[in-house]
């Protein structure tokens, strides 16, 4: 399959959370804070906010908690024309995530509230009900294989994608505080890689598969060369390095005010998506992909941060150029 061709359909399942965020005005610490702003959160549910944000399709697969906040998620997804088909509640004691972090750089505080994550009770069969012959790819983020038995789920997900004919698309996006231990985390990720066509993940990530930060380039490499056609190993304010089709792309990134450090990395994903499925190449892609992310780090919020097509259009037009790595 080529995972160009899959993109280019501009229809994407989305396996993985989606959660609420809560942020205090710019500059306020949470604990100073009194009043706080709510929103849709969430790695993959932000992906999929992107792409339709950026004209593209996108249903989610997920389970959110029977209750307020789960029905808020809902909520939110249908503000932002997520197809939420597969959002699925799920009772009991099981809580929807949540995030509480800050607009801010100097000082930047983030608590991530992931107990008996309603998420990860995502079973075989929530994936198995979905036709993946109505879409051309599926994305994924690493969160959804931190537990049981969304792990397993996942993977059945990812059977089930390739078997249909469908490029996988993988964020790695490791967050520590899901996972049982590192270890399990490193077997887990490195496994959900070898399985992908597309790899997107940063340079702690693609070094903690790796066993070291100095050998986290040619783990890289390594998978566009045995598995992945295409990988992108980002490098924060130096920019990113991509290999595909036995090349090397470096690219750099558009410099701008930042007010926080979140959300850059889902909007990335969706920007570089949504500009594969508009046709172009993958180094304007990639261009395009960074800024949607510092358009998102210089606003609040995570989804309502991402831009529509014309806030991108006229981003790019004022800022001319990335920055040379």
């Amino acid at each position: 399959m080529d995972a160009i061709e899959g993109i280019k359909s501009n229809t994407f399942v989305v396996v993985g959370r989606v959660g609420m965020d809560l942020f205090p005005a710019p500059g306020i610490a949470t604990e100073d804070a009194e009043t706080f702003h709510a929103d849709m959160g969430g790695s993959s549910a932000n992906i999929a906010a992107g792409i339709v944000k950026l004209g593209g399709r996108a249903a989610l697969v997920t389970r959110v908690s029977d209750d307020a906040v789960g029905r808020f998620c809902v909520n939110k997804l249908h503000h932002y024309g997520v197809d939420t088909t597969h959002v699925h509640a799920e009772g009991g004691e099981a809580r929807n995530s949540l995030a509480l972090y800050e607009t801010r750089l100097e000082g930047h505080q983030s608590v991530i509230y992931r107990n008996g994550a309603a998420d990860f009770e995502m079973s075989a069969a929530d994936v198995e009900a979905v036709d993946y012959s109505q879409y051309g790819a599926l994305v994924t983020a690493g969160t959804v294989f931190a537990a049981e038995p969304s792990r397993s789920a996942a993977f059945r997900a990812f059977e089930l994608a390739r078997a249909a004919g469908l490029p996988i698309i993988f964020d790695v996006d490791y967050r520590p505080y899901s996972w049982p231990s590192p270890q399990v985390a490193a077997e887990v990720l490195s496994k959900a890689g070898a399985l992908s066509d597309v790899i997107v993940g940063n340079d702690d990530e693609f070094g903690f598969m790796a066993g070291g930060k100095d050998r986290g380039l040619a783990k890289a490499h390594a998978l566009a060369e045995t598995s992945a056609q295409i990988v992108i190993y980002k490098m924060g304010e130096h920019g990113a390095v991509t290999f595909a089709d036995g090349a090397e792309i470096r690219t750099g990134i558009y410099a701008v005010e930042a007010l926080k450090p979140t959300g850059a990395g889902d909007s990335f994903m969706a920007g570089l998506l949504s500009a594969i499925a508009a046709g172009h190449d993958l180094k304007t892609a990639i261009l395009r992909g960074s800024a949607c992310a510092a358009i998102v780090v210089a606003k609040p919020g995570c989804a309502p941060a991402m831009p529509i097509t014309s806030e991108l259009e006229k981003f790019l037009a004022s800022h001319p150029g990335a920055s040379e790595t």
